[in-house]
């Protein structure tokens, strides 16, 4: 019973139809984890334990008579702490949200709840979504899985914390600048950054409308592609068959290789290798574009976080953890107008990189240029803070600014991620894509 805390989600679904797994007893055993753990109240917000076996015990009845909702019928999940869950607080990770409980659960938690999936609880994240390291003081920071004085990455901490320690079969989160993406791989994970608009957001708290995604962290890339679908209402991709065999990768040389630190620059360069091998073409790319995009940064995130919160945080910034009060009110000193050139120049450079990246099957770079930081320090000492979030943003935040679609997997090697990006709306495709790259990574 303890392997199935170590069970791909997809896994447990075919144990569950095969009628080897009872769907009651397997949520049992991770609610019983949950409560066992020692990292339990630092990583869930909330156990919804009477919701989860109730769903358990339709699902059960489902798999008795034959007629299951889908292969994750009866698999336990998480939700990241901005999803809304009736009855239950949805806080964002911030004390300005305290005690919000919503009426109706999000769109895409119903949509997974009619595919069968059992909702475990809430989990912790970074302050209202505005950082990649996870570190939040006001809630709680999770843990990371290869560095207990690490973050686990943001700010869909707690999601990845919660697979990852084995105290959900996979996570649901939200990536606005790499938020899906950077604790996926700080935690050996596979993460899905959905295009901007595939997958509702509604019910979901936002950060900056323009850019909020909803994505899976989960063990392998068939869960991703499983609940992909399940969020969606959709039927999943067929994984079968996917291979590199000729296919052709850009390898981004633009910003994405800067200063990238040791160990991810070799995690990155075994991934390479490994799909040389495995008979794809690979050829660097240069991209001007995307220089000129990342300066857009500011006016584009920043402006729009700041303007959606305004009022929220200027009623009560003592609420807030000064660092993140701090992003947020940088973006005051963006005009409308500033805002308005910004967009109009970020669609200019996306039709370039479009263009640029056509002939290419994916883009291939570091996921994070850097490991998981030091959580003590990033609380004692404000530039390495300033300094470790950014670098830890920064090639995420490439393909949120370009709207692509794009997936992180695990390098080989611990907290190193390999991530691919695509046209938007091309999920189906990238993930087949990146269950051929998993196959040879493993």
């Amino acid at each position: 019973m303890l392997d199935w805390l170590e069970m791909s989600a997809a896994d447990l679904g075919r144990g569950i139809g095969e009628g080897s797994i009872d769907p009651v007893a397997l949520t049992q055993a991770f609610l019983g984890a949950i409560d066992s753990s020692d990292h339990k109240d630092r990583i869930y917000s909330a156990v919804t334990r009477e919701r989860a076996l109730a769903e358990a015990a339709a699902a059960a009845e489902r798999a008795r008579i034959g007629e299951r909702l889908s292969l994750l019928d009866g698999v336990p999940i998480s939700w990241k702490d901005l999803f809304d869950s009736a009855g239950v607080a949805t806080e964002a990770g911030s004390l300005l949200l305290k005690d919000r409980v919503p009426g109706r659960d999000a769109e895409v938690l119903r949509n997974a709840t009619a595919a069968g999936l059992v909702c475990l609880g809430k989990t912790h994240m970074s302050e209202l979504a505005f950082s990649g390291l996870g570190l939040n003081p006001m809630t709680a920071t999770p843990p990371c899985v290869n560095d207990p004085k690490a973050v686990p990455g943001g700010s869909s901490s707690g999601a990845a914390a919660s697979v990852a320690f084995g105290l959900a079969a996979a996570g649901i989160g939200s990536d606005t600048g790499g938020s899906v993406r950077i604790p996926s791989a700080w935690n050996d994970l596979v993460g899905l950054k959905t295009t901007s608009g595939r997958l509702s957001n509604a019910g979901v708290v936002p950060l900056c409308r323009s850019f909020d995604t909803v994505g899976p962290l989960a063990r392998t890339v068939e869960d991703a592609s499983l609940l992909f679908a399940a969020l969606a209402g959709e039927k999943p991709v067929d994984l079968q068959g996917a291979t590199l065999e000729g296919k052709r990768f850009a390898i981004l040389e633009t910003v994405a290789l800067e200063a990238v630190r040791d160990a991810p620059m070799a995690g990155f360069e075994r991934a390479l290798a490994r799909f040389n091998e495995a008979g794809a073409q690979m050829e660097f790319l240069k991209a001007g574009e995307v220089a000129r995009a990342m300066e857009l940064t500011g006016p584009l995130f920043t402006s729009e976080a700041y303007g959606e919160w305004r009022d929220e945080i200027e009623a009560a910034p003592d609420l807030m953890f000064d660092q993140i009060l701090e992003r947020f009110r940088a973006g005051a000193s963006f005009s409308g107008p500033d805002y308005v050139d910004a967009w109009q120049a970020l669609e200019e450079h996306r039709a370039r990189w479009n263009a640029r990246i056509a002939g290419f099957d994916a883009v291939l770079l570091p996921t994070s240029p850097i490991l998981p930081p030091d959580a003590a320090r990033l609380m004692n000492d404000q530039d390495y803070y300033v300094t470790e979030n950014l670098l830890a943003l920064r090639n995420t935040r490439i393909g949120n600014l370009m709207g692509s679609a794009a997936v992180t997997l695990p390098s080989g090697m611990p907290s190193c991620g390999v991530m691919m990006l695509a046209a938007p709306n091309m999920e189906e495709r990238l993930l087949r894509l990146a269950a051929a790259a998993e196959a040879v990574l493993r």
